[in-house]
């Protein structure tokens, strides 16, 4: 959450406008509020958070859940206005940031095989967004890391990893210091500067209760460097940069999302021009 996603969102449908491609938006989170485009479907108009929290007496989390179980139960919300949508079209889905949807529990790969199957036959692309500044806290970065492979593993279908706000860490870090977060390297977490609170009596280092080790013990570094390990025997995980302000960059990660479904190979090929008029007119 907080990654910028409906930013990303938008700024990917100004580009497909700006490029005259068709696209067609969807806002599966039913917490959002605020658009800079109006989604050509929108789950609210079936059901919103604040809605199933008050009702149900759920927190934001079993709230989004209930929501998805309930579109789950109702698919032909969002089916029916996708029978139309050509495959000249760029298909945009809006998503709720909260992990557990992805890594915790079954409904999203339950959707996700719906609309990929079927007379639907949608080619998708995951585009999993974690913000530039996590690179600041490097165990903060691997754990986002760590949540983007398990979304992968758990959706089953091409995806994309994206550092959002590439903006907001402009000239703070070197471009070879960049490369090593880009291609998550685990060296990073053993240059790990320690926590300046850890506490320096002996044997409190090895007691991951004591309050100095929570964040910064010899038993947090160790949990790091096992996840920083699983990340690097799986070796799926890379980052591509996004400025959602830079249309370059946006026409970037569009580049990489066409490529990932297909989409050029599945446009029907364009005839030359055979409708110039070739009435000339009578000549005497």
């Amino acid at each position: 959450a907080g990654a910028g996603k409906t930013t990303f969102c938008s700024a990917l449908i100004s580009h497909l406008r700006a490029n005259k491609r068709s696209c067609f938006y969807i806002n599966l989170d039913p917490a959002a509020e605020e658009f800079a485009y109006e989604p050509d479907v929108d789950i609210k108009d079936l059901i919103s958070l604040e809605d199933v929290m008050e009702e149900m007496g759920l927190g934001p989390n079993g709230g989004l859940i209930y929501c998805f179980e309930f579109l789950l139960d109702n698919l032909d919300f969002l089916t029916e206005p996708l029978e139309t949508v050509t495959e000249e079209y760029l298909i945009v889905i809006d998503m709720p940031g909260q992990i557990e949807l992805y890594t915790h529990v079954p409904i999203l790969p339950a959707l996700v095989k719906h609309l990929m199957r079927g007379s639907l036959n949608i080619n998708m692309c995951a585009a999993y967004l974690l913000e530039a500044t996590f690179i600041v806290d490097r165990p903060k970065f691997f754990a986002g890391t760590l949540s983007a492979m398990s979304a992968m593993l758990m959706l089953e279908l091409p995806h994309v990893n994206i550092l959002s706000k590439m903006d907001l860490v402009k000239g703070t870090i070197a471009r070879r210091d960049l490369k090593r977060f880009i291609h998550p390297d685990v060296g990073l977490l053993d240059e790990e500067v320690p926590d300046s609170t850890s506490h320096d009596t002996p044997g409190d280092d090895d007691d991951p209760y004591a309050a100095g080790n929570v964040m910064g013990g010899s038993s947090f570094r160790r949990l790091n460097r096992a996840v920083g390990q699983l990340i690097d025997d799986f070796s799926m995980v890379s980052f591509l940069q996004l400025d959602a302000q830079d249309e370059d960059s946006v026409g970037a990660i569009l580049a990489y999302i066409d490529d990932a479904i297909q989409y050029h190979e599945a446009q029907e090929p364009k005839e030359p021009n055979d409708e110039i008029d070739t009435d000339m007119g009578d000549r005497d």
